[in-house]
């Protein structure tokens, strides 16, 4: 259900869940971790879905048995964030709920026309993971992050791109070329370079 695919130094990852809007168990969680930990070696690394949605979050049984409030979520987006390349989030289509963290963790965020973005933990009773709204306020401020989370609301591509949630939307024909496009210089350059130069860019 996870797929990663190794092109030099470019690595690639797929959430193959369609049946299922591409929903996260806890053993894909796990999956998604071990290879976002492992990625250290990987000068950059996109990460995508299959199908027309990016993610719909947790399995709704495994949301209801725990999943929801478990660890493994900011076990990931920390492992994400740490990577000294470039990450690319690709948006295929809808990221929701926990996704959300995923791709908040990536350096950037490329969509097609069609995605949106929503994270109702107000509704459904959850918080956050610890680190979501720190990233989300980073990208759009803070006024618009509680549209997000607690007023619950929808962001459509165009919404999200004039907030800064998302960086530039293209179509789905050529989302994973701009994907790679994006990731090219950082693939060439020397690792300590573009870890040094990711490393200034944070706050």
């Amino acid at each position: 259900m996870i797929r990663v695919e190794k092109e030099g130094g470019l690595w690639t990852v797929t959430i193959d869940r369609q049946d299922k809007a591409n929903s996260l168990t806890e053993q894909m969680l796990t999956d998604l971790s071990e290879t976002a930990e492992a990625a250290t070696e990987a000068r950059a690394l996109i990460l995508t879905g299959a199908g027309n949605v990016f993610s719909a979050g947790a399995d709704i049984e495994a949301a209801r048995g725990g999943l929801a409030k478990s660890a493994v979520w900011e076990r990931l987006s920390s492992a994400l964030a740490g990577l000294p390349g470039l990450t690319v989030a690709a948006l295929n289509g809808t990221v929701a709920g926990g996704a959300m963290g995923m791709a908040l963790a990536c350096d950037l965020r490329v969509a097609v026309p069609h995605a949106k973005a929503f994270y109702p933990v107000m509704t459904l009773g959850f918080l956050p993971q610890p680190s979501d709204p720190g990233r989300l306020v980073d990208l759009v401020g803070p006024a618009r992050a509680k549209m997000i989370l607690m007023a619950g609301q929808k962001v459509d591509a165009e919404t999200a791109l004039a907030w800064g949630l998302f960086d530039r939307i293209v179509s789905p024909e050529t989302l994973m070329e701009t994907a790679r496009g994006l990731a090219a210089d950082t693939v060439a350059a020397e690792p300590v370079h573009a870890a040094t130069i990711k490393g200034m860019c944070r706050r």
